[in-house]
C-alpha cells in the first residue's frame, strides 16, 4: 500500500465494520482496524476518539440537520408538526447508499450492550436538543419534552423499519408511514 491514500476515515470505517463483523466488537482493537486499514494507530486517533466513535461519528451532524428543520419549521407549525420535519429531515442525512452501512452497523451495536448504551445516549441528546428548539419557539417545557420524545421514537422505529426495507424505499417515506400510524393511534 502506498504511504498516503486518500480517505482515511472511510477505510477506517469499513475496516472496523469488517472487523466487528468477523471477531465482534469487543475483540477487536484500534490496532488491528488500523492495520486492516493501512494506517497507523495514530492515524485512527486523528479521526477517532475511540473505537466506539467509527460506529457513532456523524450523529452530531444529524442532530444538526434535524434541529435547523424544526428551527426552520413555519411558525404556524404545531409543536408535532415541527418535530416532524426535523425527523423527516433525516431522511436527506440516510440515502440507499448508506443503507447498507447502517445495517450492518446497527448489528454490531444490537450484538454489543455497550453500543446499545452509546445509541440511547445519543437518542437522549438527540430529545434534548429537539425540547431545547421547541422551548426555544416559545412551546412549554411538558409540550416541548413529549413532542421531543414522541419524534424521537418515531424516528428510531422508521430507522428500523428502514434498514429492513428492500432498496428504493426511501427513510422519508417510511418515516411519513410512521408518521400516519402515530395520528392513527393517538386518533
Amino acid at each position: 500500500m502506498a504511504r498516503w491514500e486518500p480517505d482515511a476515515a472511510g477505510r477506517l470505517r469499513e475496516a472496523a465494520m469488517a472487523l466487528y463483523a468477523e471477531r465482534g466488537y469487543d475483540n477487536t482493537t484500534v490496532a488491528e482496524i488500523a492495520d486492516r486499514a493501512g494506517v497507523t494507530a495514530r492515524t485512527f486517533f486523528r479521526h477517532f476518539a475511540d473505537k466506539r466513535e467509527v460506529l457513532f461519528a456523524g450523529s452530531e451532524e444529524l442532530e444538526r440537520v434535524m434541529v435547523e428543520a424544526l428551527t426552520a419549521a413555519p411558525e404556524s407549525a404545531t409543536p408535532m408538526e415541527a418535530v416532524a420535519a426535523a425527523v423527516l429531515a433525516s431522511g436527506e442525512f440516510f440515502d440507499d447508499l448508506r443503507r447498507d452501512y447502517s445495517r450492518r452497523r446497527q448489528a454490531v451495536i444490537t450484538a454489543t450492550p455497550e453500543l446499545r448504551e452509546r445509541e440511547l445516549i445519543k437518542l437522549a441528546s438527540l430529545t434534548t436538543a429537539f425540547t431545547a428548539a421547541l422551548r426555544s419557539r416559545g412551546v412549554s417545557p411538558d409540550v416541548a419534552a413529549l413532542a421531543a420524545e414522541t419524534g424521537v421514537a418515531v424516528f428510531r422505529v422508521a430507522f428500523e423499519r428502514w434498514i429492513t426495507e428492500p432498496e428504493g424505499v426511501s427513510l422519508a417515506d417510511v418515516i411519513r408511514s410512521t408518521l400516519t400510524t402515530l395520528s392513527g393511534l393517538t386518533a
